[in-house]
């Protein structure tokens, strides 16, 4: 399965089974970091990490304090795509990782990118 990364650059297909996907929140400056799974025409929210609550950070009772920063599954069925839009309030975009490589996405105000899994990315550019 392929992670799709459809950007107006162009698709950026990659070989990968996960990947993490961490930014700055907007109101409150703090890091937040997702961990996904890639799988068979979508992607699946495996976890979360947030170094804070506050503004729009609403933590389920589920959350843990771990490692600085309070971590906890979220419970959602998988998504055919994940839409990335900037807003330019946080001074920077998402940094997208894998095992091998990172990525900085969105990093000016209205870039977008659209994360999508497939068998291959033909295609991925249209679901942008």
């Amino acid at each position: 399965m392929m992670l799709c990364i459809a950007s107006a650059a162009g698709v950026t297909a990659l070989a990968v089974s996960s990947f993490s996907l961490s930014w700055t929140h907007s109101v409150e400056h703090t890091r937040w970091e997702e961990h996904w799974q890639v799988e068979e025409r979508a992607l699946q929210l495996v976890s979360a990490t947030v170094e804070g609550s506050g503004a729009g950070i609403d933590l389920p009772p589920d959350a843990r304090w771990v490692d600085g920063g309070w971590t906890y599954s979220p419970h959602l069925p998988p998504l055919p795509s994940v839409r990335l839009a900037a807003s330019g309030a946080t001074g920077g975009g998402w940094r997208l990782c894998t095992d091998e490589v990172c990525m900085d996405l969105g990093q000016e105000p209205g870039e977008e990118a659209t994360l999508s899994a497939a068998p291959n990315c033909e295609g991925a550019a249209d679901r942008r």
